[in-house]
């Protein structure tokens, strides 16, 4: 390999070139050569979109928006701005608002949407920054979410499925009483929230935002419906104890019924078992004192006086004052032993009526 002579043009020109570059002339020129160079040039993220501005207004179509352009990219520098907007779907989470329903019940709704800057350039001029995007979609959403909510019903807002059946007590599955069951819905939530967004969506869409999904991320009661709830609640567990406590009475009922029923005809098939007895007793008495009484008529004299002395020992007591005719049967066997009464001597021309006090 052949040297260059020493004084070789090419060799003069590098060492002019190196002693301007270590100068503090050349120091500079590189200074600002590196500033022109990084005021030109910038990089666009896949995840961004940028819009440039000249003096504060748009200038061209945005950059890695409708097309792919993410990389390098040159501007004018201190001309020239680049903005940079995510190209991501974003998060707006909705403060709780109060609204009321069509059937005047209070209630907090705590809602949450996704959305993603569609066209920049209309983004860029109409709001300038995701603060105000996000302050514009708490006024859109929350206002048509308070409307949407005020034309329903609560068991709209609160229930998201029309097929949806409860769990019911087995003691429950067969009474007739609403209690445990939901009553049907037209809606149901899932449909009021595609209304929050159909609503929505068109108003937002003039800022150049495409609004993808609304949803109701939480519902609560006002404190004056939580009190109205607990008395719905008070009043079904009431129904139950009501049900379970006529049930428990129709049962007593029955078994109530069942052992009068029972008792009445022990009774009854006492009553005439003591009945038949009785009757068959009696007859067998009867028909011993028949055959005693007709055995002969001196068997029927000694009843006969028998049968007396029994009355007399019932009727007569200590104190006892008996008023008899002379032709009395019981006072015959005060007369004489045998029964039988002495003839008068002379008889009375005119009977009247006598008696005698046994004492």
């Amino acid at each position: 390999m052949n040297n260059l002579p020493i004084n070789h043009p090419l060799l003069q020109l590098a060492r002019q070139f190196a002693d301007t570059l270590f100068s503090p002339v050349g120091g500079l020129l590189a200074v600002v050569a590196a500033v022109l160079l990084f005021g030109c040039a910038y990089s666009i993220d896949q995840a961004e979109q940028v819009v440039l501005t000249q003096f504060g207004r748009p200038v061209g179509q945005p950059i890695n928006a409708a097309t792919p352009g993410a990389g390098l990219h040159f501007k004018l520098p201190f001309v020239q701005t680049a903005n940079r907007f995510d190209k991501r779907i974003l998060e707006w989470d909705g403060p709780p608002n109060e609204m009321t329903t069509r059937d005047k019940l209070y209630v907090v709704v705590d809602t949450f949407a996704r959305w993603r800057i569609a066209d920049p350039l209309k983004y860029f001029e109409s709001l300038r920054d995701e603060r105000s995007a996000l302050s514009r979609l708490d006024d859109i959403i929350g206002s048509e979410t308070r409307n949407v909510v005020a034309r329903h019903d609560l068991i709209e807002v609160v229930r998201s499925d029309k097929a949806r059946q409860p769990e019911q007590d087995a003691a429950l599955a067969d009474a007739e009483t609403a209690v445990g069951t939901l009553p049907p819905i037209e809606f149901g939530r899932k449909e009021l929230e595609r209304e929050i967004l159909a609503a929505a969506r068109p108003k937002v869409g003039l800022w150049g935002i495409e609004l993808l999904d609304v949803r109701i991320k939480r519902l609560n009661y006002k404190s004056g419906v939580i009190e109205k709830i607990y008395d719905r609640m008070i009043s079904e567990r009431m129904q139950i104890a009501e049900r379970f406590r006529s049930e428990g009475a129709g049962e007593a009922a029955k078994i109530d019924g069942k052992k009068d029923k029972d008792l009445a005809r022990i009774q009854s098939e006492a009553y005439r078992k003591v009945q038949e007895i009785k009757g068959a007793a009696d007859a067998k008495a009867s028909e011993i004192y028949a055959n005693a009484y007709t055995a002969s008529p001196r068997a029927a004299d000694f009843y006969s006086f028998v049968k007396t002395l029994d009355t007399y020992k019932a009727t007569l007591g200590r104190d006892s004052t008996l008023i008899l005719t002379t032709d009395s049967d019981l006072f015959r066997l005060l007369k004489r032993v045998d029964g039988r009464s002495q003839p008068p001597a002379t008889p009375p021309l005119q009977p009247a009526p006598t008696g005698e006090t046994v004492r």
